[in-house]
């Protein structure tokens, strides 16, 4: 990988579906040109321009600029992409192009699927501190119903690792300070024995105060980083037919956890239920309903203040084999273990009007396996299959008003639980998970003439879940258990329910792709992409929230443009789409307190991308990405209530991002850089049922740093800063009006520092 290249994808991520800089390799062009890249985005080294998939992608010298270190960053780079924290930054919900999960179980797995080195992390508590020492990311637009390990209705992130090579011993080191007392270190050290056997071990840390001010005396400030990664790469290359990769990692996060900005409802944080109690009973109720009266909106007054926990497990081996006949034998096996502990202050303030602790253990093991055709005649192919076994425990518990004394006794037990359910309350549900997906694949390309080329890929998949020993129960704030609600036996306390679901789909891709004279690409294609069922884990009060969610799926229209201009000093590409969408699974959470996983019947989606790259000179590349999408339910009813011809949520119709790189001057043999980045997001809706009280208003944010570094470049200075007009954008939005509130979560204010990095 050049680093040209690298400084290039540092501002030019957004190539519309273009897979960029991906193993980098370059045509030798003009210096003030914009490079050809050799990406993988469809399981097999090519060409970016031929590559007729949607795709943004950058390198992870790119990443390192713009500082994109978790996961939530990637919204801000990708058009028609978004994170949705209702769980925190570091486990964002994405939503692409529209098609979202309106659901914020750690049970679940999303429909924008997350690879590592193509290791499907199917749920929140696996994927970790992941974003360091990467070569690069693919972020793949559209259903992923063929190559890709698990079935997908809206896309995948892919992140891939940097791999050791044979050259000589290397190593970087970069050693950063930034406001709110972060502190930070990453690195990498590679080596080789021979041609042979290759090693290299990269780690990541990271530790700061919580930007999320707490005003209550003898508390921690929210929204902190305390996290480490470690990873271990070993490359043996027996032969020039065989070769293993085998990846090591763990990881660690400790840090406070986010804080939530919850915003007081006419009677308040607690909906005047305190204010009724004080008023019978001043002395043994003193505490009134929270106005949030001279807090901005990154401050809160939160008596709870736990730590939020994640611990990552990881072992991957990829094999690769090549057989006669230009064939390919290639395996990738993968064994994954996470826990993710999640406590909530949810009212954001000192009552306990309402608190959350979510937690999840997962153990995951998954075999994709594939042979894979490399010749240089009109028709090659990909077959595969693909196994994933994943078993989870989870456990989730809501407690309403436990710091309120509803039987006036002035003592805080079990008997305000009896006396004034559900305050006083603490409701706890558990149970263990189990799904088995298996699939059978097939990918193909046929030169129908030299400039017309014919893809069709089928697969089946097959998905069973169980989940077992489900019991959610009442108990008082002394955790003495006073009902059994879910199955709901008034006999035996500890009661469990099972429920379970097993399907068969059929998902593909037909498309063609025309080549022109000039290079420039046109493809058209229709895919069709497949989500699995799944369980509710937010039922708490009535068996009738035990429910099971139909499978979703999408019909998708898909075509576009690639081009290179002007003697390839501009790169355009385009894209639009259309989607039937089907079933989308989301949370019903109804003023009664019930929460029911169901399904939007249908809704139709269609929009476009526009991506272009320009090096008008070669000191200065311009990139800029435009996102249009537009969404309609054609058919559901929410909570009693049509939301036909509503906007699907977390679906902006706007998302734009520009950006500059320019190599400015020098000052003797130190080359000055600097990047700049701008941001648009358009307004949008958080809930199908479009409520203007929990409506997100459009944003803008600018990025930027300044760059120094020798030439050669064995180090460099970095100044960066990231939301440099410090604006307040919501990232999820709840509507929690029965309490008193609406729930909220604020992206970080202004951060900045100063990063070295020496390589060696």
């Amino acid at each position: 990988m050049t680093s040209k290249c690298g400084r290039l994808v540092a501002v030019a991520l957004p190539l519309l579906s273009a897979p960029a800089c991906a193993l980098a390799q370059t045509t030798a062009p003009a210096a003030a040109s914009v490079e050809e890249l050799i990406v993988t985005a469809q399981r097999r080294a090519e060409a970016l321009s031929s590559v007729p998939i949607a795709v943004t992608a950058m390198t992870g010298e790119a990443l390192a600029r713009q500082r994109i270190f978790t996961a939530s960053d990637l919204a801000t780079v990708t058009p028609n992409l978004q994170a949705v924290s209702t769980v925190g930054e570091e486990t964002p919900i994405f939503a692409l192009r529209g098609v979202a999960m309106s659901d914020y179980s750690l049970n679940q797995s999303a429909p924008v699927a997350t690879y590592f080195d193509e290791v499907y992390k199917g749920n929140f508590a696996l994927l970790g501190v992941a974003l360091y020492d990467l070569d690069r990311v693919e972020v793949l637009r559209g259903p992923q119903g063929t190559l890709y390990g698990k079935n997908t209705t809206g896309g995948a992130v892919n992140l891939v690792a940097r791999r050791p090579d044979f050259g000589p011993a290397s190593g970087e080191l970069s050693l950063g300070v930034g406001n709110y007392n972060r502190r930070e270190a990453s690195g990498a050290v590679q080596a080789s024995t021979n041609d042979i056997l290759a090693g290299r071990l990269a780690f990541t840390y990271a530790k700061a105060d919580g930007w999320f001010k707490n005003r209550s005396p003898g508390q921690g400030d929210l929204n902190g980083t305390d996290e480490y990664g470690v990873r271990l790469s070993v490359l043996f290359r027996p032969s020039d037919k065989a070769e293993f990769i085998l990846r090591a990692s763990i990881s660690d996060q400790t840090p406070n956890n986010y804080g939530v900005l919850a915003q007081p409802g006419p009677d308040g944080i607690g909906a005047g239920v305190y204010s009724l109690f004080h008023s019978f009973a001043p002395a043994l109720v003193p505490q009134t309903d929270d106005f949030r009266v001279g807090l901005g909106n990154r401050e809160l007054t939160s008596s709870f203040t736990p730590k939020r926990k994640n611990r990552t497990d990881s072992v991957a081996l990829t094999a690769t084999f090549t057989l006669p006949h230009d064939l390919k034998l290639i395996s990738v096996s993968s064994w994954d273990k996470g826990s993710l502990t999640v406590p909530e202050d949810t009212d954001g303030s000192h009552l306990q009007v309402l608190s959350i602790d979510y937690s999840a253990n997962v153990e995951q093991v998954a075999e994709d396996i594939r042979i894979q055709s490399n010749g240089a005649g009109p028709f090659n192919f990909t077959l595969g299959a693909y196994y994933n076994r994943e078993r989870l425990t989870n456990a989730t518990s809501e407690a309403f008003y436990n710091d309120l004394d509803v039987n006036l006794d002035g003592v805080l037990n079990v008997e305000d639980c009896i006396d004034g359910l559900p305050l006083g309350c603490r409701f706890a549900n558990s149970f263990r998970q189990i799904k088995t997906s298996w699939a059978i694949y097939g990918d193909s390309a046929y030169a129908l003439t030299d400039q017309l080329k014919m893809r069709v890929g089928l697969r089946y998949s097959h998905d069973e879940g169980r989940q077992e020993d489900f019991i959610s129960q009442a108990m008082g704030t002394d955790g003495i258990v006073i009902a059994n609600l879910i199955p709901g036996d008034a006999a035996d306390l500890g009661a469990t329910t099972n429920l379970s679901f097993s399907k068969g789909e059929v998902s593909g891709k037909l498309g063609l792709d025309y080549t022109t004279a000039a290079g420039s690409l046109a493809y058209a294609s229709y895919s069709r992409g497949y989500r699995a069922s799944g369980f509710n884990a937010q039922a708490f009060f009535d068996p009738s929230e035990l429910t099971v969610s139909l499978p979703e799926t999408v019909d998708a229209l898909e075509a576009g443009w690639k081009s290179h201009l002007f003697d390839r000093r501009v790169q355009l590409n385009a894209a639009a789409f259309w989607y039937g969408y089907h079933n989308q699974q989301f949370i019903d959470a109804s003023p009664d307190l019930t929460q029911r996983l169901l399904n939007l019947p249908r809704s139709t989606i269609y929009g476009g991308e526009l991506e272009i790259v320009a090096r008008p000179v070669g000191t200065l590349t311009l990139t800029g990405s435009l996102g249009l999408l537009r969404s309609r339910i054609d058919e559901g009813v929410v909570q009693g209530v049509s939301v036909v011809g509503n906007r699907l949520p977390n679906a902006p119709e706007l998302t734009f991002t520009g950006m500059a790189d320019w190599d400015a001057f020098r000052v003797g043999q130190v080359a000055v850089g600097a990047h700049v980045k701008w941001s648009h997001v358009s307004d949008q809706e958080f809930d199908s049922r479009n409520q203007p009280s929990i409506h997100g208003s459009s944003y803008d944010t600018v990025d930027g740093s300044i760059t120094l570094a020798p030439d050669p470049a064995n180090w460099q200075v970095a100044v960066w800063g990231k939301n440099l007009a410090n604006v307040d954008y919501y990232t999820s939005r709840l509507d929690g009006s029965g309490l008193g509130f609406i729930y909220n979560h604020i992206n970080p204010p202004r951060t900045y520092g100063v990063t070295l990095t020496a390589r060696f």
